[in-house]
């Protein structure tokens, strides 16, 4: 079985000089929906017909194993089937799909081909209650299906008919080769439509077989950014309801957005407004407040995060503490315990178990032991203008509040840290260390007067 995937459309009406198959739904290009799904069923060649916007298709699709062929002027679907036949051996089937129908789900598409076979020529059609744009199905006395007509070309009663054609297809390479060879373009449109070879197939007598898919939202396609829109949160409520269906309490299936993997465990609590990229894997009982951004992160057994907070590229360990408001950078690990709080910022960084910073504090390229405080007001100075130096805080130290660690720079193990210190050498293990100007006070000081 073979795939070709129509991709050349300009996309007018998305009013961008993103290509419409580019157009990001949950996180990724529509086509990439498009190509994910047809993964799954194992072909052997992926061909996809590109046009508009070519070049930049191509090069977001390096990685995949895919067939390229070009349609350089837009004549219609069935002209741009055309340009794929080349890339096709005779036997086997192909099956058309298109790159702006993003939602269409992989065992629909196994059904069609199902019913199809090596020699039948397979439909995929859906029953409408507005069917206005589609192409109507006409069926004879018997509901056999005789041929498919586009909507400025129907009559007043075929436009009467609610079951529509979707454009996707699955026919004998062989039997599709010739039927597109006998295309004419004689219509309102002036284009070489796909739907025609139904009645090629009719005079042929090969046999026409439909299948519908469970959802009509499977088949919706995607002109414009509101229709875009419309599909995003049809495509988030099937993910909500997904993750429900396996446990996780989501406060507000209207208000999640999952843009990538979001793997759960059990009892997990997901509030509104939160939004999941990359892959994240929240393990049990973990609780995610209100309106958190979480992108490539693991998040250890029973750690809460607070509202407003912010993670990427981290890794979180068991019944940690974060936020509200804090933000956690790429490449932070933390141990079991571990409370990062309101308006800290913590970037590659370790920081072992039991470890705080609770307010408005900096920690970035350092590595802190068990059990560390560190008071509000603290900054690692990591960076020279030039390079990024490294902090280590050992374990049971404590940092007391307005600190500035100049790094290189190594706090011993149990240090205390007097509020105010900058500290530009080692700290010594087990003893105070304090570093402050004189405190001077001046009698009779004036503050000065605004002169008029």
């Amino acid at each position: 079985m073979d795939v070709i995937i129509l991709a050349a459309g300009q996309g007018k009406r998305m009013r961008s000089a993103l290509p419409k198959v580019l157009q990001p739904l949950a996180g990724k290009p529509l086509l990439r929906h498009v190509v994910d799904t047809v993964h799954a069923l194992a072909p052997s060649r992926v061909c996809v017909v590109f046009g508009h916007g070519g070049q930049a298709v191509r090069d977001a699709f390096q990685s995949d194993a895919l067939i390229w062929a070009e349609q350089a002027l837009q004549l219609g679907t069935g002209h741009a089937v055309q340009q794929a036949m080349p890339q096709l051996p005779d036997e086997g089937v192909a099956l058309v799909l298109y790159g702006d129908v993003p939602l269409i789900r992989a065992h629909t598409l196994q059904s069609l081909l199902n019913r199809a076979g090596a020699d039948k020529l397979g439909v995929l059609t859906v029953s409408l209650a507005d069917p206005s744009g589609y192409g109507r199905i006409l069926r004879d006395e018997a509901g056999r299906v005789r041929a498919i007509v586009e909507e400025k070309d129907a009559t007043a009663d075929q436009r009467a008919v609610r079951e529509v054609n979707t454009g996707i297809v699955a026919a004998p390479v062989a039997k599709l080769r010739g039927w597109l060879s006998q295309l004419k373009n004689h219509n309102a449109q002036g284009e070489y439509y796909l739907t025609d070879i139904v009645s090629l197939a009719v005079v042929e007598g090969v046999e026409i077989v439909t299948v519908s898919p469970h959802d009509e939202w499977e088949t919706l396609g995607v002109n414009s950014k509101t229709e875009l829109a419309r599909l995003e949160r049809i495509h988030q409520q099937n993910i909500a309801r997904s993750l429900t269906d396996q446990g996780v309490t989501v406060i507000d299936p209207a208000r999640i957005d999952v843009r990538g993997e979001l793997i759960c465990g059990r009892d997990v609590e997901i509030d509104i407004g939160c939004v999941f990229e990359g892959r994240v894997e929240l393990r049990d009982g973990v609780k995610v407040g209100a309106h958190c951004v979480l992108r490539d992160c693991v998040v250890g057994a029973h750690t809460h995060i607070q509202p407003f907070s912010h993670l990427e590229g981290a890794s979180l360990g068991e019944a940690c503490r974060i936020g509200p408001y804090a933000r956690i950078r790429p490449g932070t690990v933390l141990d079991e315990a571990v409370h990062v709080g309101n308006f800290v910022e913590i970037k590659n960084a370790q920081i072992d178990a039991g470890a705080k910073a609770n307010h408005l504090a900096y920690v970035g390229d350092a590595t802190v032991g068990k059990r560390v405080n560190i008071g509000a007001g603290t900054i690692t100075c990591n960076y020279d203008g030039a390079n990024k130096h490294r902090t280590v805080i050992e374990d049971d130290a404590f940092i007391g509040s307005d600190t500035q660690l100049v790094a290189p720079v190594t706090v011993g193990r149990g240090a205390t840290l007097g509020a105010g210190t900058t500290l530009t050498r080692d700290a010594p293990p087990d003893a105070l260390t304090v570093s402050r100007a004189k405190q001077l006070s001046i009698p009779g000081w004036k503050r000065p007067t605004k002169q008029k």
